[in-house]
């Protein structure tokens, strides 16, 4: 079954499509496999007015993998309702995903997606940014090319927390803050990843990578931040400004993602469900 079968609009974006008039919930065989070829095509699903509950969120990203984690809340939003003071170490950690990354590049093996959803909204703000590292490969020079294809860098969520100013100590964190965190050694991957689905080179770069071996740390800062900077200019790039019950599901192997600020004081709540990457591809060159 083709992706003919799926209502889809491209976005104004080189890459990423809204897909209409379908009830995720209700997708059969057919359906599902026409999803799948029209992520691997688009990179980036969005579907409006979805309104799941959290067991179908988790049914949903199962159709594309095993889940490295079932639906959790990305909130600043307590138990009771009421909203965290943004010096908390939870909001802290929220504002540590403000930065472009791919999700799960500091873990062994990297993230295949995710799918994202939206409960609580706040009246403007809270965008979530996407970049196509597929395109941001394809518009490097020759040379920088060339210069980057043998590289590789180390990945780290304590690194790019601490970078950031948004670090949490052990002591006052609680699970979800330090997910990530691990003494183990860091993850080490290259610079140009060939997709296993496309056979198409993507830069897989992002906050979380440093310490590029071969180079000093003052050259490896440098260049990365060279590279992402480059690679999340705004025709790479598209932000979707959520409504409440929309559904994305994203490629986590090709694009990059980011949030963004909102008034502290107004509640947000999102609910994100992550796809396990394959082993077979997704596993840092180092274990």
């Amino acid at each position: 079954m083709g992706t003919d079968r799926l209502a889809i609009e491209p976005l104004d974006a080189a890459f990423g499509a809204v897909v209409r008039g379908v009830s995720i919930r209700e997708l059969d065989t057919g359906g599902i496999q026409a999803v799948r070829e029209a992520w691997v095509e688009f990179g980036l699903l969005v579907f409006p007015e979805q309104h799941l509950t959290l067991d179908e969120q988790n049914e949903f990203a199962r159709c594309f993998g095993d889940l490295e984690f079932t639906a959790t809340a990305l909130t600043n939003m307590r138990r009771d309702g009421t909203v965290r003071d943004p010096s908390e170490p939870l909001v802290k950690s929220l504002r540590g995903n403000e930065g472009w990354h791919h999700d799960s590049t500091y873990l062994p093996v990297q993230a295949k997606g995710a799918v994202f959803s939206a409960e609580i909204i706040p009246t403007e703000g809270g965008a979530t940014g996407f970049a196509d590292m597929r395109a941001a490969y394809e518009a490097l020079d020759p040379a920088t090319r060339a210069s980057v294809a043998d590289l590789s860098a180390r990945h780290s969520r304590r690194y790019s927390m601490e970078r950031s100013g948004n670090h949490v100590s052990e002591g006052q964190a609680g699970i979800y803050e330090l997910y990530g965190y691990h003494d183990g050694e860091p993850p080490l991957r290259p610079l140009v990843k060939v997709h296993p689905d496309t056979g198409r080179p993507n830069l897989l770069i992002g906050q979380h990578a440093f310490g590029i071996p071969g180079l000093s740390d003052d050259e490896s800062v440098a260049l990365l931040d060279r590279l992402n900077d480059g690679a999340c200019r705004a025709w790479h790039t598209f932000h979707h400004e959520w409504s409440v019950g929309d559904a994305v599901l994203w490629d986590n192997r090709r694009l990059m993602h980011r949030a963004t600020p909102h008034d502290p004081q107004q509640p947000r709540r999102m609910w994100h469900t992550r796809i396990a990457g394959d082993p077979a591809t997704e596993t840092a060159t180092n274990y």
